[in-house]
């Protein structure tokens, strides 16, 4: 399987497998890639400081995090990734448990619900559409899934995370790992995102809209004006942690810092493609055209541009204090708990 960012030529498919739309800008694409490869290079030299001679561990440090925010080279992203969410070191002390798992029954209607969204997980990639062989990347997804409700019967199977497994599959290749990665974000990351009542992710929708009224309060008061919930918002961008929305390239950069900072990444890049679009935002004047253009944001032409974005999100949405969000969040889920 290709992985990571494909040289120049007009290929109908991405590096990972996704298949490119007849209206794909290839003008626009090499432009950027002129640009970003030579990005990429700059940055393998420098993580080779990082990841030191035996790569197989990093430390969370302000130089990481830094790094991080940069970009992860391809080569390093699943050692970096397991390591700063310490899930390497769940994977090591539960030697044979991911076989076990994934050889275990589940419930009838949770094997149900697997299997359907199974099919549903990128129907454009040529890995999980492979007509000679279509249990080429769906096998591992079955396994991971199934692995992941068996551990966490609490929380079962929820819809979202197979685009979060499918993802990681095409980045690591590799399932064991992806299992474990996947458990500690579920748990330790984004604690309650994936649970029964979904408390934590509805609160979150809840949290980008104080978010938007405290630093775009003008963009605040016009959407509430339409009527437009934040539930509409953020559901589709927060699930499935902009997985199958915005370009790959764009969204495992996210998770380079997502997995490192947590939750307060999601914000920063729904707030970035709100503030990017204000003045389209503005000028919407009923609740369809806005619920519409929030469709079409992660579109926008500027995620593709991978690093240029991401360095956008700190930029564009200033500081985010943990005391302040951390309140918030709390204002937030306790708001939800009481309309639930």
């Amino acid at each position: 399987m290709a992985g990571g960012t494909e040289k120049f030529g007009h290929s109908d498919v991405d590096g990972y497998g996704f298949k490119r739309t007849d209206d794909f800008d290839y003008k626009d694409y090499e432009e950027f890639m002129s640009q970003y490869l030579s990005v990429l290079a700059r940055r393998a030299s420098r993580w080779k400081d990082i990841v030191g001679t035996d790569e197989s561990s990093v430390s969370k440090s302000s130089k990481v995090k830094r790094f991080c925010r940069k970009g992860i080279p391809n080569e390093h992203r699943a050692m970096v990734w397991m390591s700063v969410t310490n899930a390497d070191v769940s994977m090591r002390q539960n030697t044979g448990l991911y076989e076990k798992y994934i050889n275990e029954k589940l419930e009838p209607k949770v094997e149900e619900s697997i299997k359907l969204d199974i099919h549903r997980t990128f129907p454009d990639n040529i890995y999980f559409a492979d007509i000679q062989d279509p249990q080429a990347m769906r096998r591992p997804l079955k396994h991971v899934l199934t692995a992941i409700a068996r551990k966490n019967t609490r929380m079962g199977y929820c819809q979202g995370m197979n685009f979060l497994a499918g993802l990681l599959l095409l980045a690591i290749q590799n399932e064991e790992k992806v299992f474990w990665l996947m458990d500690t974000v579920i748990n330790k990351i984004l604690p309650d995102f994936y649970g029964p009542d979904m408390l934590a992710l509805k609160a979150e929708q809840e949290l980008l809209g104080e978010v938007v009224k405290w630093k775009l309060p003008d963009v605040h008061a016009h959407l509430e004006e339409l009527g437009v919930q934040w539930c509409l918002i953020g559901m589709k961008w927060f699930i499935c942690l902009y997985a199958d929305v915005m370009p790959v390239e764009t969204v495992l950069r996210i998770w380079d810092c997502l997995f490192l900072e947590g939750p307060k990444i999601l914000l920063r890049v729904a707030l970035t493609l709100i503030k990017l679009n204000r003045e389209k935002i503005l000028a919407c004047r009923t609740f369809p055209e806005a619920v519409d253009l929030f469709r079409d944001l992660v579109k926008d032409p500027s995620t593709l541009h991978c690093h240029t974005f991401l360095e956008s999100i700190f930029k564009e949405t200033g500081s985010f204090p943990e005391s302040k969000i951390k309140k918030l969040r709390e204002e937030c889920i306790e708001r939800v708990k009481k309309d639930s």
